[in-house]
């Protein structure tokens, strides 16, 4: 493998875990919101991801594999049911509807995401100072 099919790889993912980032961060503000444009608490959503097969000359085979977005779904599960008369969209029997969002399993995610976005850069830039290195030799 080269090293530009190697950064298109990486590129991919760092693409890929930036949406996971976007969606994971999108869930945590809204962890609080009982109605939305739909009606309804918020509902968590989740990235699925997908490989991608990337054509190159350099390889045995012709393709190589990289990530990508598949989906993102909501999630259905149901959300905690909170006692408050007081709040604006509360029932007739005083219970709040509350978002299905887990903080930490919110956190779990991000942190998840932050980890492998730094790993594929680490791929990155590791890419970079061997080309850089190669090209040094030739002077």
């Amino acid at each position: 493998m080269n090293l530009i099919s190697g950064i298109e790889l990486s590129a991919s993912a760092l693409a890929a875990q930036k949406v996971r980032l976007d969606i994971v961060a999108q869930n945590i503000a809204n962890a609080q919101t009982t109605r939305t444009a739909h009606g309804g608490p918020y509902q968590r959503q989740v990235v699925a991801f997908e490989t991608e097969l990337v054509r190159s000359q350099g390889t045995a085979s012709g393709t190589l594999q990289g990530v990508r977005v598949g989906q993102i779904t909501t999630d259905r599960s149901p959300g905690q049911q909170v006692y408050n008369p007081q709040h604006p969209d509360a029932s007739a029997d005083g219970l709040v509807t509350m978002p299905n969002v887990n903080l930490s399993q919110e956190m779990v995610d991000l942190i998840m995401a932050s980890r492998t976005y730094e790993a594929n850069l680490s791929v990155v830039k590791s890419a970079r100072q061997m080309a850089t290195r190669t090209l040094g030799i030739g002077k």
